[in-house]
């Protein structure tokens, strides 16, 4: 459990918004700290890739061969070589 100050008019905005939402006041604090950690975290997406990141091997030489499949389709809809 945390514990924090706040000044006296933080706490009365606090106090406002959780009278004019209907809301209490601890839900207006833990919504507001999720929103801020998804902003800090959210911008990078290495740990929401951790749980996937190097799981996938190849032998690769496929990135090579696209060029030629894009080449390929795009003649045959064009009908043109």
């Amino acid at each position: 459990m945390r514990s924090v100050r706040l000044d006296e008019a933080l706490e009365a905005r606090l106090e406002e918004a959780a009278f004019v939402s209907g809301k209490p006041v601890s839900d207006i604090i833990r919504q507001a700290i999720e929103e801020r950690c998804e902003a800090i975290l959210g911008q990078s997406l290495a740990p929401r890739l951790r749980d996937v990141a190097g799981i996938v091997r190849s032998r690769g030489g496929r990135a090579r061969r696209t060029g030629n499949a894009f080449r390929a389709g795009l003649e045959k809809k064009t009908g043109r070589r």
